[in-house]
């Protein structure tokens, strides 16, 4: 018995080690579980009717998908894709044109093992990508050709559309890879790669990958390092505007959600993930302004939104990967943002 009770209190001090001691936020929603291991959200905010907004969700695994939930975490079936050989991270961009007279709204994620990434048109699901697009594909090295992290760049100056491409290794300079996604009058969407950039600092991997669209900057995790900052436009050139934020974590930095409010204003929301909480940022500096404890699990992926869904998100909603097996939602205001 002595030796029993011994190793509770070995598990209960390992798991203490991992929680963040500040106040625990619990949260409105929590998700139906994926069948193997949840990893990155992406919020879509349904433009006729907000109430009817869709939570996409990875799960990481050679039969894996990319889960469509609605606002209650109910699994919507007819919306979720599945089939996908190790699914990452995912993404979404508003208003893509087809062609002269169509947009749409777009999904894009990582499909690791098949080394490629994937675009699908939203709410309806249709693979705009015929099949995939290739990544890294000028790598010898198949290690370097495995894509983990992914976000959009919709470009203000033409209207022009870009994935960045994360990997789960990498060289030390161009560990980036940025794709412009071009409709081919057919349909169909083809992927052009139009620069390679980011330093990496060899010390674990890169993943998460945020765009602040508005002020045109990519900021993404170099996981044990810091959080690193470039511009998103490729004509703006490939220097590194921040690498900041390494001393407010205890081992990885993971997944990046942009809280954007008017005016410039707005937050970097960034996971601690091995102390369990989310290290916040200003969008207009970069300073850290304070942590929050989410109670959420290991979280890899985070996202964001600032406008009012429905009774439960007066206040825009987060997402936010837990490592068991789903996702936590909570009403924006629970963050204490502004």
């Amino acid at each position: 018995m002595k030796y029993i009770h011994f190793l509770f209190l070995l598990i209960t001090v390992a798991q203490s080690c991992k929680t963040s001691k500040l106040p625990a936020i619990s949260p409105d929603i929590i998700t139906e579980k994926t069948i193997n291991d949840t990893d990155d959200p992406a919020i879509w905010v349904n433009p006729e009717d907000a109430s009817k907004s869709i939570v996409f969700g990875t799960d990481k695994e050679t039969n894996g998908a990319v889960y469509a939930f609605d606002l209650e975490g109910k699994i919507i079936e007819d919306k979720t894709i599945r089939n996908i050989r190790r699914p990452n991270n995912v993404d979404i961009a508003y208003g893509f044109a087809l062609n002269d007279s169509i947009e749409v709204d777009v999904l894009v994620f990582t499909e690791r093992e098949r080394s490629q990434i994937r675009l699908y048109s939203i709410p309806d699901m249709t693979p705009l990508d015929n099949g995939g697009f290739p990544v890294f594909a000028d790598e010898e090295n198949s290690e370097m050709t495995l894509p983990m992290g992914v976000s959009m760049y919709k470009s203000p100056k033409d209207e022009s559309l870009y994935a960045v491409v994360g990997r789960k290794t990498g060289p030390a300079e161009g560990y980036l890879y940025q794709y412009k996604l071009q409709p081919n009058g057919s349909g169909q969407v083809n992927a052009e790669l139009v620069r390679k950039f980011g330093k990496f600092s060899g010390k674990k991997e890169i993943e998460a990958i945020a765009v602040d669209h508005e002020l045109g900057f990519v900021y993404y995790s170099d996981e044990q390092h810091c959080i690193r900052k470039y511009y998103a436009e490729p004509s703006m050139g490939d220097e590194e505007l921040g690498c900041f934020g390494g001393e407010n974590f205890k081992s990885d930095i993971e997944g990046i959600a942009i809280a954007q409010y008017p005016n410039g204003k707005g937050y970097i929301i960034v996971s601690d993930q091995q102390k369990g909480q989310f290290n916040i940022y200003s969008r207009e500096t970069n300073a850290f302004i304070k942590a929050v404890n989410l109670s959420t699990l290991e979280t890899d992926g985070c996202d964001v939104v600032t406008v009012p869904l429905n009774d439960t998100f007066k206040n825009g909603l987060f997402a936010a990967m837990n490592d068991e097996k789903n996702f936590y939602f909570y009403d924006l205001g629970k963050l204490g943002l502004e």
